[in-house]
């Protein structure tokens, strides 16, 4: 007699990038309250903390690099599925990894539809077709169709972070001892890919025009190289801890960034993005989807160019360059009113 299935709680694969992770979390809270379920999530351990304090996330299995290795990786999988196995497997990576945990898996897997076969053929034909289907299909839509035969709006999707009250305190200290008051933006000038960042001349000009209209500003993110700011301000890079990041996001008025997880981090807890998008596109489906969000990006031919933005780009990210500092800080104003 085989052991029944256990529909309350179900298993969520989703490995990287961050921002692939955080927009789990939108669906995961839709499924909860559509199914009343819970939800075990395997993911790296560089993503997990996003996932943290969430009440619909009842177990977080976090993955090392030690963890992942061919061999590691075949044993780790048949741990997992002897686990789990009276519940359903929900693929929301659909790579070589989680196929053989699929392979390996006694219950149920859903998997949902990556779309990679469209996204290949757009960047090749940039067609606008293609473009327009594509890009009326955000990923949290995506990873919907895992289990969805009508697919919810993307408002229905919006990911979710909950912070705690201690987070939220560190958040109200940074912003008292820094002088910021209640209607700071945040900054994120770097990016994983480097064809993916505006250029720093621009983000220099753009801060120069936030000083002059005595709007206060702070600088998020972890890069080696520290954007330094001719004007003195407030610069956090490297300082803070993700969840740390997360709080002094929800606190800010309004953040700018290239396309980056700092993105789909302010998305989740509420705060309006103002996203510049270069080599990447809408048509990959990682677009911020807030009522206030806002994308900017320029029309060329040769535009997108990569998948994840590792371009090696010969015009020297023209497409970057062409939107300006007076256009973002436009935006920035219509958004602070």
């Amino acid at each position: 007699m085989h052991a029944m299935p256990n529909t309350n709680h179900k298993i969520i694969f989703r490995l990287s990038a961050l921002g692939d992770v955080v927009l789990t979390t939108g669906v995961i809270e839709y499924w909860a309250k559509k199914f009343n379920c819970t939800f075990t999530v395997i993911t790296k351990i560089s993503s997990s903390p996003v996932l943290e304090n969430n009440p619909h996330i009842t177990n977080v299995i976090s993955l090392e690099k030690k963890d992942l290795g061919d061999l590691a990786w075949l044993k780790k999988a048949g741990q997992i599925a002897a686990d789990y196995e009276n519940c359903e497997l929900i693929d929301l990576h659909s790579t070589l990894r989680s196929r053989i945990l699929a392979a390996r898996w006694k219950g149920k897997v859903s998997r949902y539809n990556k779309f990679s076969i469209e996204r290949r053929l757009f960047k090749l034909t940039r067609s606008p077709r293609m473009n327009e289907k594509l890009s009326a299909l955000r990923v949290t839509q995506r990873y919907a169709s895992a289990l969805e035969e009508d697919i919810p709006e993307p408002s229905a999707l919006l990911p979710h972070i909950y912070l705690t009250d201690n987070e939220k305190e560190i958040a109200r200290t940074l912003i008292e001892e820094h002088d910021l008051g209640n209607n700071f933006i945040t900054l994120h000038p770097y990016a994983t890919h480097p064809d993916k960042a505006w250029p720093e001349k621009n983000w220099q000009t753009l801060i120069n025009m936030l000083d002059d209209a005595d709007i206060k500003w702070a600088i998020i993110g972890h890069d080696s190289n520290i954007f330094e700011p001719q004007h003195a301000g407030c610069n956090f890079t490297s300082q803070l801890q993700l969840r740390e990041t997360c709080a002094l996001l929800e606190k800010s008025t309004l953040l700018i960034t290239g396309d980056s997880g700092p993105m789909h981090l302010a998305a989740a807890v509420e705060t309006p993005v103002i996203a510049m998008f270069g080599p990447t596109s809408k048509a990959w489906g990682f677009y911020p989807a807030g009522p206030h969000d806002v994308v900017l990006e320029s029309e060329m031919d040769c535009r997108p160019c990569s998948l994840h933005g590792k371009s090696n780009c010969k015009k020297d990210r023209e497409c970057l360059r062409k939107i300006k500092p007076e256009d973002v800080f436009e935006k920035v104003l219509k958004l602070m009113r």
